[in-house]
């Protein structure tokens, strides 16, 4: 075994430690009052080691914010079912993903986050939307409709809390909004 195996280790551990750091700081502070110090503080590492790994705040956001929407199959979801499926994915992403409320509440105000949240919808929800056939020219426009109402969801029961959203059991949520993304992934055009 080389010497360079775990050195390759500590720096693999020295990384994720900071992407969980930074994950959190970002969560909890948003974009603009996390700091370099604060997320090496929590790493518990110096914070010029963040710079050497990252470079900067925006690249370290930027690696942080990247995450996979992990979306299911929707070609295997029997098609009347597809809203269902969705929705409920996307609840129990929400619920188990500080990530995702982290890089909405930063894309409100800075337009780095706002362009990373933008290309992770575009591109897996798109491509999700795309598999389930029909006009392709029509995918794009029905996955930001989609996303639209997902996101606008998120917004009210996980930034905003407001409580009739909060309140709601995911169950409720789900017979309440999956009609509506069902229509958006299925109806017709309109003309």
């Amino acid at each position: 075994m080389t010497d360079t195996a775990p050195r390759t280790r500590r720096s693999d551990a020295t990384r994720a430690a900071i992407l969980r750091a930074a994950r959190e700081r970002f969560a909890a502070d948003g974009y603009d009052r996390a700091t370099i110090r604060a997320i090496a503080a929590d790493a518990r590492i110096d914070p010029s080691m963040v710079m050497r790994y990252y470079g900067s705040k925006e690249g370290l956001f930027a690696a942080a914010a990247e995450f996979d929407l992990r979306l299911p199959d929707l070609a295997a979801v029997p098609v009347e079912r597809v809203g269902e499926t969705l929705v409920r994915h996307f609840l129990d992403r929400w619920e188990g993903d500080e990530t995702l409320a982290a890089l909405m509440r930063t894309a409100a105000t800075n337009p780095g986050a706002a362009e990373r949240m933008r290309t992770v919808f575009a591109e897996q929800l798109g491509r999700a939307v795309a598999r389930l056939g029909g006009d392709p020219t029509e995918a794009p426009r029905r996955a930001g409709l989609v996303a639209g109402q997902i996101l606008g969801l998120a917004f009210t029961r996980y930034i905003v809390r407001l409580p009739p959203v909060v309140d709601l059991p995911p169950d409720d949520l789900v017979a309440w909004v999956a009609p509506t993304v069902q229509r958006y992934l299925t109806d017709p055009a309109p003309a």
